[in-house]
């Protein structure tokens, strides 16, 4: 009966006999939403903290790939860089042989002329020693 008036005033008794403001199965019911909660936010840290490594290692993962990029880019490039230098280098070199072979032909026609003032001249010689 004393229970049921401290009841209706608000008054409880807990398992231990001492006088409450709480429903001890109220009370019991708040400490096991508080130990949920209190796991619950664990596990939240746990997933945030496993979130920010995940982040971490994506932008390791995309700064590696964005150095890895802009090797392939460097060397893309210097091959056609080289491709270029080449082609000048072919062009010059076709230019030397173009040259080369003008003066080969001038130095041919010189020959020619030569030999040909060389029989004139042997056959002046000779007229002018048969002359005699």
């Amino acid at each position: 009966m004393a229970k049921g008036i401290l009841g209706e005033a608000g008054l409880h008794f807990d398992e231990l006999n001492k006088l409450r403001v709480l429903d001890p199965e109220v009370s019991q019911q708040t400490v096991e939403l508080k130990d949920e909660c209190k796991a619950f936010v664990d596990k939240i840290a746990e997933f945030k903290k496993n979130v920010s490594n995940f982040i971490e290692l994506v932008d390791q993962q995309a700064k590696a790939a964005e150095n890895e990029k802009i090797k392939a880019i460097g060397a893309r490039n210097l091959l056609k860089s080289i491709t270029k230098q080449r082609e000048a280098q072919q062009q010059q070199l076709q230019a030397l042989i173009a040259e080369k072979m003008t003066q080969l032909e001038r130095y041919r026609v010189e020959y020619e002329t030569l030999c040909k003032t060389e029989v004139d001249q042997n056959e002046f010689i000779d007229q002018f020693i048969f002359q005699k």
